[in-house]
């Protein structure tokens, strides 16, 4: 499958501001966990979705039956075989939520891009348009 390039422009952007909230992650709570026996440490890798105690980032969706329509669901992912309660759950993604708030009027400027709860997660919604880039 082909891809147009300002879609993978956009998206390799979108990719950087995940891995500065990743080493961020890593940095203040990648100590609370013990991390997975097959998963390299923080650093180990050259991309941080395959290294350390996270992977945040976000897939496409059409948003069919969501609340916000097409966006990108935020994935916060933790490479521990240790149980993580529903309440530390909730605090790291709210803490990503607050951080993509902060960072993506940066990284996109001129649009307007929201990060809300949609269902049981986050969704960046809104002007996802191509145009400027």
């Amino acid at each position: 499958m082909v891809r147009h390039h300002k879609a993978l422009a956009w998206e390799a952007t979108l990719k950087a501001v995940f891995d500065e909230i990743d080493h961020d992650l890593e940095d203040r709570f990648g100590h609370l966990y013990p991390l997975h026996p097959a998963r390299p440490a923080h650093g180990a890798t050259a991309n941080p979705e395959e290294s350390g105690l996270f992977n945040v980032g976000a897939a496409f969706t059409a948003g069919f039956g969501s609340t916000f329509g097409r966006g990108y669901v935020v994935q916060v992912r933790m490479s521990t075989l240790a149980t993580v309660s529903k309440q530390v759950r909730e605090e790291l993604e709210n803490e990503v939520a607050r951080q993509l708030r902060e960072r993506l009027p940066d990284a996109f400027p001129g649009k307007t891009l929201h990060v809300e709860r949609d269902r049981t997660g986050f969704k960046i919604h809104g002007d996802l348009s191509l145009g400027d880039l």
